[in-house]
């Protein structure tokens, strides 16, 4: 029963204090409008994207020339063009702070923990570009990293950008097959990585797989070896065309980082779709769409401000690590952090923002679930006044788990349930700090984001659940995919189901206070006696329960029409008895209605997940209708498909 008071509500100080607020102000005088609520700001910056996305260069101090044009063919999708004639370079943008505070603050379990000023960050970027130009790298060169989410990560990052390189990273956990799967088909002409990384306590050196990563990738002329667990030179010394970073670094002193004006959709990073269904696709984004839309998240959803600490859980293989370090052009210090976020128990993050006075607490909802699950109440145990936001994604936040933060980790904080994708390196749906929090739901479209919910028509839902769409253009669009030089699969990808429409593949639907509920990809979308569920309604209901841990669930073809079968991870003591499977049918049928009640329930000891930690319903339902996992490498724990293989309850 939804409750009719909201979770959290900004006092009248918050919103008056917030960038959104002042935005508004600004809105309001650049369009002569009466623009004082939300709805009115957003129905405003859609209704003229250019004069909207002109503001957003300006409010947050874009460094580069914007040129005279804001909007090119803005009605066509894939087509239209932001900014066409302006020049910027995106690491300038997130360098524009200099001086001793810190610029990033670094934890590798409680292994490792490292300090960079901002002075510090600008010296290691200029001699990485010194380097890289040194090596004879050019504008539109891939550089790929195979890193830990470290300082150097970064540094890296922004040295290949200030020369218009373009910017590739997974996390050193990934398989020789998954990185090849995906770095190979970007030849890319520089590869980083560590000497090895921490996870849950345990060092893993990775030399053996860098050496045989190097051997299928032809195109590096020049590897470098970070140190991470103090064996970087014996690690490049046994590495074809491999010198450890301080080796490689040692000729070059620290003089002005060079900035090379750019147009505003020059390629920037190349993220990988997650490949469970086949080998990942290469999403190309431009370095001008990425920055805009970053900064415009960040300062006025997030409300970022210069000087905050910023954190996200996060690798370098997810896009919310992409998403993070944009955070520097708000001047704000980022925390990062690497290994397991349980390591050595699960208090290692609130150790993280109690000790750094955190302001922005990123997470995803497993974690949210997990540290609720795990009895622990940071309310009690950490002092957290600094900390102001708090964000989750990459699944539905489960309304349990809404409730959980405000009475487990803190009473007064903005609960942002945020969610977007690689696809867009950013957010359809996410935080506004001047709104209310309500249990369950995102609060409310980006600004500059014409979503809607669309039913299998074409046609608007207000009300009821639909296909997640964008129908106006958006300046973090994908420039396109590597290795598509007629843009057809681009197009499949995202236009093929409404032509010049966004189909973004989220099932979803409005609230009545204006918000929004994911229930989770629409091609894992279950369709019972051809009713469409969403797998979310399910877990909010079944993971509630103390019994189960978590849960995974698909929907099965049987005697022409599909079933719902439910697996559960049961918590250690328990058992999946006749009660226990009663109880969570009347719980599922009762909290979400007679149709999500699943056919078949089944306890398996683990749920395969992929290297960003969202469970693969895909692969499940492939393995359990006997079809091949085409791309078993995009997956943290493969071997746990098996438990899903020829399962006689699934015969019968």
């Amino acid at each position: 029963m939804q409750s009719s008071k909201p979770l959290w509500a900004p006092s009248q100080d918050r919103v008056a204090a917030s960038a959104m607020a002042d935005f508004m102000h600004k809105a309001a005088s650049a369009s002569g409008r009466d623009i004082s609520t939300y709805e009115a700001l957003h129905a405003w910056s859609v209704a003229e994207p250019d004069c909207f996305w002109s503001l957003v260069w300006d409010y947050c101090g874009v460094r580069g020339e914007k040129g005279k044009t804001v909007l090119q063919d803005g009605g066509q999708m894939p087509g239209a063009r932001f900014f066409p004639e302006a020049e910027l370079n995106f690491a300038e943008n997130l360098l524009k702070k200099t001086g001793a505070d810190d610029a990033l603050v670094f934890r590798g379990e409680d292994k490792a923990e490292r300090r960079m000023n901002w002075d510090e960050l600008h010296a290691l970027v200029s001699r990485l570009q010194q380097f890289f130009t040194a090596e004879g790298v050019q504008k539109g060169d891939r550089i790929a990293a195979m890193m830990p989410n470290m300082p150097e990560t970064v540094a890296a990052m922004l040295a290949a950008a200030s020369i218009g390189a373009i910017w590739s990273s997974c996390s050193p956990d990934f398989g020789v097959r998954g990185v090849l799967d995906r770095f190979g088909q970007i030849e890319p002409v520089i590869f980083i990585a560590p000497d090895g990384y921490w996870y849950n306590g345990k060092a893993f050196d990775v030399a053996d797989k860098t050496r045989e990563i190097l051997d299928q990738l032809p195109s590096v002329r020049r590897a470098l070896i970070v140190d991470y667990l103090g064996r970087a030179e014996e690690s490049a010394s046994t590495i074809g065309r491999a010198s450890s970073l301080d080796a490689a670094l040692a000729p070059y002193e620290e003089k002005p980082v060079r900035f090379e004006p750019l147009p505003f959709d020059h390629p920037l990073y190349i993220l990988f779709s997650s490949g469970t269904t086949g080998i990942p696709k290469c999403i190309v984004h431009s370095a001008g769409g990425t920055l805009l839309q970053h900064v415009k998240e960040h300062r006025l959803h997030a409300d970022i401000r210069e000087g905050d600490r910023f954190f996200y859980f996060t690798t370098c293989g997810w896009m919310m690590w992409n998403w993070l370090v944009t955070g520097l052009a708000s001047g704000a210090t980022l925390l990062l952090y690497d290994g397991s976020p349980f390591a050595p128990d699960g208090n290692v993050l609130f150790n993280f923002a109690e000790d750094e006075g955190m302001t922005y607490f990123g997470t995803s909802a497993k974690f949210i679930d997990a540290v609720r699950k795990a009895e622990l109440k940071p309310k009690d145990s950490h002092d957290l006044g600094k900390l102001r936001t708090m964000s989750s994604t990459g699944s539905p936040l489960a309304p349990e788990n809404f409730r959980f933060v405000y009475e487990g980790i803190k009473d007064d904080i903005h609960l942002a349930s945020i969610s977007g994708g690689t696809d867009i390196v950013s957010c359809f749906v996410l935080g506004v700090p001047t709104l209310p929090v309500w249990t369950g739901e995102i609060q409310a479209a980006g600004l500059g984001m014409a979503v809607d919910v669309w039913d299998d028509d074409g046609k608007p839902l207000p009300s009821g659940k639909g296909e997640l769409v964008c129908t106006n253009p958006f300046p973090s669009m994908p420039i396109g995919f590597w290795n598509d030089p007629d843009g057809s699969k681009y197009r499949a990808a995202y236009f093929e189901r409404f032509p010049n429409v966004w189909c973004h593949g989220d099932f979803a639907e409005w609230t009545e206070h204006g918000g929004l509920v994911i229930h989770g990809r629409s091609d894992a979308t279950l369709n019972p006696g051809g009713v469409r569920i969403g797998t979310a309604e399910i877990y909010n209901q079944v993971e509630q329960m103390p019994e189960v841990l978590e849960a995974i669930c698909i929907g099965q073809d049987w005697e022409d029409d599909v079933r719902v079968v439910l697996f559960v991870r049961i918590v250690e003591g328990a058992v999946l008895d006749e009660a226990l499977e009663k109880a969570i049918r009347t719980r599922i049928r009762t909290g979400a209605s007679p149709r999500h009640v699943p056919a078949r329930i089944i306890a398996v000891e683990d749920i395969p997940r992929t290297k960003s930690g969202k469970i693969t319903e895909l692969a499940v339902r492939d393995v359990v209708h006997g079809r091949a996992v085409k791309n078993k490498e995009a997956l943290a724990n493969p071997e746990a498909l098996e438990l899903y293989r020829d399962l006689p309850q699934l015969a019968q």
